[in-house]
């Protein structure tokens, strides 16, 4: 059930009801061309069937208790967590799980119109991440967790002073 949450990040169920919104405005005929091939992939990926959606609390409950389990974890230890990715998913997230500054000082994110601004709800700080060699943290969390290889690649300096990244869906990963 867990990687139903990996579906709905990609934007199957979202592109499913924007299908929908757009349906009512358009031709009956680009109604049908547009929603026949997200029907389809929900179809094959199980996404008509109510079994799908039983188990998605347990396991979006379990996401969160493994990343605040791990960040406590860490905070007890005396090791530095960080992370990257500004976005609305992992902000919500971070928001469902309660994490604020005290578990994770800092966000990172390249783009320069959210650096020095806070997170909505969690109030934690975005920073540009030149900040991450002077802090060198043990683990930095990769909040967009679908964009993990790209950001891996960016940021290999990390390694360097020993750090770790970390993802926390579908399921907590020291990468």
């Amino acid at each position: 059930f867990c990687g139903l949450i990996g579906l709905v990040a990609s934007g199957l169920l979202f592109q499913k009801m924007a299908s929908n919104a757009v349906a009512q405005e358009d031709a009956a005929q680009e109604d049908a061309a547009q929603e026949e091939p997200t029907v389809e992939q929900e179809e094959k990926n199980g996404l008509q069937d109510l079994a799908a959606y039983q188990g998605m609390q347990a396991c979006a409950n379990r996401v969160k208790n493994d990343l605040l389990a791990f960040l406590i974890e860490q905070k007890s230890a005396g090791k530095k967590v960080a992370a990257y990715g500004a976005a609305a998913k992992g902000n919500t997230l971070l928001n469902y799980a309660g994490v604020r500054p005290d578990l994770l000082p800092f966000v990172c994110d390249a783009a320069p119109s959210k650096q020095g601004k806070y997170l909505p709800g969690s109030r934690i700080p975005i920073l540009d991440p030149s900040v991450l060699k002077e802090y060198a943290p043990d683990y930095f969390l990769i909040l967009p967790w679908n964009l993990k290889e790209e950001i891996i690649q960016q940021l290999e300096s990390i390694r360097s002073w020993k750090g770790q990244f970390v993802t926390a869906v579908p399921e907590l990963i020291q990468l």
